[in-house]
């Protein structure tokens, strides 16, 4: 009867053993399969915040005339009118990053002193019909258009 009894606890012993390592492996895996959903999600988040970022600004600044395109050493800028002030938001790519500064809207760019809005490799400014226009960065593509011109309606 003790030789049964020692044999049942090794084996009691084991299948606990075998269920503490199935849990440590669900726990290391689960971690490591958490952690990348939620670095992808945060990237997710981040490039859809670029482009609504854009979109704010134009919506923002919706008067007739407030959106055009201008170029500074063959790199699109968007200029966002404020108002009748003169003065524009000024969103242009600067190395690998989209940057805004605030200034004059026919004035020089400022990129040293610019915010960063976000990381992009590609920066493009279509002009669509209708005073659309459509910003194309890594994140995607945002269409938008003044409400304020007539025949006009924004896009998301």
């Amino acid at each position: 009867m003790r030789r049964s009894g020692g044999l049942s606890g090794i084996y009691t012993m084991a299948v606990a053993g075998v269920f503490l390592a199935g849990f440590f492996l669900t726990v290391v895996f689960g971690a490591q399969t958490y952690r990348e959903i939620a670095e992808g999600q945060s990237r997710n988040n981040e490039a859809r915040a670029l482009l609504s970022y854009i979109s704010t600004c134009v919506r923002m600044n919706d008067t007739p005339g407030a959106v055009r395109v201008s170029r500074e050493e063959g790199e699109p800028v968007l200029v966002i009118a404020d108002g009748q002030s003169g003065y524009a938001i000024r969103i242009y790519r600067y190395g690998d990053s989209l940057v805004e500064d605030y200034g004059e809207a026919d004035g020089a760019l400022y990129p040293d002193m610019a915010q960063v809005i976000g990381e992009t490799e590609e920066f493009r400014i279509e002009e669509l019909e209708n005073g659309a226009y459509a910003v194309v960065t890594d994140a995607g593509r945002v269409l938008f258009g003044l409400r304020s011109e007539k025949g006009v309606a924004a896009n998301d």
